[in-house]
């Protein structure tokens, strides 16, 4: 069921929830910019495992920096608005 779930996710194609750029297909799965599945309440703190309302698609990076987290991280901006 978890497979097929991630299928699913990335079939659709969706961007990354975290920070709305599109998740390239095809890259290696170490790569920074690849496809992970991210749980919109941690595994940790009692989200569900296949729930497709808990899953959404995300960049490897932005779902490390996410962490177990229930709050999306700030995103960097630059002093020059």
């Amino acid at each position: 069921p978890y497979r097929r779930l991630v299928a699913a996710l990335k079939r659709r194609g969706d961007p990354c929830w975290l920070c709305g750029h599109a998740i390239p297909p095809g890259l290696d799965v170490r790569h920074p910019l690849s496809f992970t599945l991210d749980h919109v309440v941690p595994l940790s703190r009692g989200g569900s495992l296949l729930d497709p309302a808990n899953a959404r698609s995300a960049h490897r990076r932005c779902n490390s920096a996410k962490g177990n987290r229930t709050t999306l991280p700030s995103l960097r901006t630059s002093r020059r608005w």
